[in-house]
């Protein structure tokens, strides 16, 4: 493949050798937006002619660390391909391979904010990202890398989930019966739904957000960072996260169309659960202001906090029920340790009785949060409103 020839074939089904008929082939193209959505963005990020052949290098080299600390290997390999068929990247695939000479120190440093990304992103802090434009980036060209890196978090995952539905499919025998489920006992003190929570750092309430780069000025944005706004939320102008964003409009539009087709199309699973695990990676990944956005949409739509509470209390036990222990914990599996997500890790979502279109969405939502955590944590900070 040449460093601009976009791929003939979508990328996860190719990877994850799925072919039409295949079962899961079948239950992941039955949300063919999400299909479409993620390879647009997988061929703009890559292999738009727009962009130059060392920012190519730059974003191949952060998705192949991303990947080989992420898994599943295929796509390791897939990114240390693509980067060794660039041109003028020996200083990359140096870097790549931690190689003592023949990398830079802009490269080294790209390296170790990628794999802090992928392995510990709530430690990647304001100096990490800042580190990225003293070494030479550019503000628009640290959000693209920002973009990709997540979006290799979210696909990574993608690919691990629909593999571990495949090894689920392939088993002959029935999902075991479920133990006996628990009475459960009600939180003392539980304030009513609609009220704030505050535990453990972790909020129910409305934050603010402040970007650590400078943002868009409202005043000069173009035609299409206009419109790309208008589609991305009600009050991006007001947002410093779109602002920030904006900065590269393409792939934040195309990003947009891959998060609203998971959290919000028909069917398949329920709103609240997909929302019950978006929360659930937040809180584990460390990202407050996610955890209460999607803290009080899953309130909006279940009417009741319950869950809330035991998430913010100790994610790890949460679950006023078993399934939602079992969504729970898949969400947590996925997110912690992807390479030993496999079948046993989503049977006990079918032992519950989910179908596989209902797994399939609780997966997609905890895998879409591997990216929108890593924007949110890693581009600028939460604000916490004073208390009542």
């Amino acid at each position: 493949m040449s460093s601009t020839q976009t791929p003939q074939h979508d990328v996860i089904d190719r990877l994850l050798g799925l072919e039409p008929g295949d079962p899961i082939h079948t239950l992941r193209h039955a949300r063919g937006k999400v299909v479409d959505a993620t390879q647009a963005f997988h061929e703009l990020a890559f292999f738009s002619s727009d962009i130059t052949p060392a920012q190519r290098n730059d974003r191949l080299l952060a998705a192949a660390v991303l990947a080989e600390a992420t898994g599943p290997a295929s796509l390791a390999d897939e990114y240390r391909r693509l980067l060794q068929a660039q041109q003028d990247a020996d200083a990359h695939r140096a870097a790549l391979d931690g190689a003592a000479q023949g990398s830079t120190p802009a490269l080294n440093a790209l390296v170790r904010y990628a794999r802090t990304l992928a392995l510990e992103p709530a430690t990647a802090d304001r100096g990490a990202l800042l580190a990225l434009t003293e070494a030479g980036w550019s503000v628009p060209d640290v959000v693209a890398l920002a973009q990709v890196m997540g979006y290799v978090s979210y696909q990574a995952r993608m690919m691990i989930g629909l593999r571990a539905l495949q090894a689920l499919a392939a088993q002959t025998s029935e999902p075991a019966s479920p133990p006996e489920d628990p009475a459960f006992v009600h939180p003392a003190h539980l304030p009513a739904p609609g009220e704030r929570i505050d535990i453990n750092g972790f909020t129910n309430a409305s934050l603010g957000w402040k970007a650590w780069l400078p943002i868009q000025d409202i005043a000069t944005l173009t035609e299409h960072q206009s419109a790309v706004l208008d589609t991305s939320h009600p009050t991006a102008r007001e947002s410093d996260y779109y602002m920030l964003l904006v900065r590269e409009p393409r792939l934040l539009e195309q990003r947009s169309l891959v998060y609203n087709a998971i959290m919000y199309a028909p069917g398949g699973g329920a709103r609240h659960e997909r929302e019950l695990a978006a929360a659930a990676v937040s809180v584990i990944n460390g990202c407050v202001y996610c955890t209460s956005v999607h803290a009080q949409r899953f309130e909006q739509l279940a009417k009741r906090n319950d869950v809330l509470v035991q998430l913010f209390t100790d994610a790890r036990t949460a679950g006023t029920t078993a399934r939602e222990r079992a969504i729970v914990q898949a969400a947590i599996a996925l997110t912690e340790n992807p390479g030993g997500f496999d079948a046993a890790a989503v049977q006990p979502l079918a032992a519950q009785g989910m179908t596989p279109e209902q797994i399939r969405d609780v997966l997609f939502a905890a895998a879409i949060f591997a990216w929108a955590n890593r924007l949110m944590m890693n581009l600028g900070e939460h604000v916490m409103p004073a208390q009542p």
